[in-house]
């Protein structure tokens, strides 16, 4: 109703967005990415909840080769090292053994399969990597290892919180920080001219043909969202819902206003 109700395609700044707001704040993780998949190895991208790490990498893996890779996104993270491997084995089609030197043996068959048989690279994007067990960041280095003796034949990245970094520079886990090739943190936009130029292109992205908010309703939802897209999309979207009953066409500063401390 509320999208019938604005003319909308779909809710602007979420998650069904496909065309991705960049003015070249991700080029680096653009080109790295690349990297990555000419030169398989593991990366690690950090951001602040909500700062649109998901959002960058579906977009950026949406337009990969289904012919050439393999994507496997995992974000089921807070369990045992076991399960996250088996989650793995699972999205490449293969029995997931409860046995690790079954399970390590199966992977290994099935990736070198699809590298030496069928030129397939698995991309293995493990979301909300803060939460991996920590039994799981001391045995990747070996799983790397035992799999892939003499050339790399996986790219993963280790989507998470900021944290995530830190964690990872402990001596404890040294031996998966060396593997690392690529280190990648987003900001928010918290610049006024960016941050209106994101909305703006939402709007537009989601199929609105009119001006729905003032500059000063921009500059509340700046504020109030601090930058982040995720909680702009939220305001937004508790606003459009607030402005059907009363019959508006656009969001008043007020209701604006209404919407964020609702989400308070």
């Amino acid at each position: 109703m509320t999208l019938q109700h604005f003319g909308l395609t779909q809710l602007p700044l979420g998650k069904d967005t496909a065309a991705l707001w960049d003015d070249g704040a991700l080029a680096p993780l653009r080109e790295r990415f690349q990297w990555l998949l000419q030169s398989p190895g593991v990366g690690l991208l950090t951001g602040e909840p909500g700062v649109g790490k998901t959002a960058a990498l579906r977009s950026l893996t949406a337009s990969l080769n289904p012919h050439r890779y393999r994507v496997i996104y995992q974000a089921d993270t807070d369990f045992g090292r076991i399960d996250i491997y088996r989650g793995l084995a699972r999205s490449l089609g293969v029995e997931p053994s409860y046995r690790r030197a079954q399970l390590w043996k199966n992977l290994k068959e099935r990736i070198h399969d699809l590298m030496d048989n069928k030129q397939v690279l698995p991309v293995w994007i493990i979301d909300e990597a803060q939460n991996l067990p920590p039994e799981f960041f001391r045995d990747f280095p070996a799983f790397l290892n035992f799999a892939f003796d003499s050339r790399n034949m996986l790219t993963v990245w280790l989507a998470g919180h900021p944290h995530l970094a830190q964690t990872l520079d402990r001596v404890l886990y040294a031996a998966l920080a060396s593997r690392i090739q690529v280190r990648i943190r987003l900001a928010p936009v918290i610049e006024r001219e960016r941050f209106a130029a994101l909305v703006l292109h939402a709007l537009k992205s989601a199929g609105c043909q009119h001006t729905l908010l003032s500059d000063s309703g921009l500059e509340l939802l700046r504020q109030a969202s601090k930058g982040f897209p995720r909680q702009a999309g939220n305001i937004l979207h508790t606003a459009l819902r607030l402005a059907v009953p009363k019959g508006l066409n656009h969001l008043p500063d007020d209701l604006l206003q209404t919407a964020i401390e609702a989400l308070r």
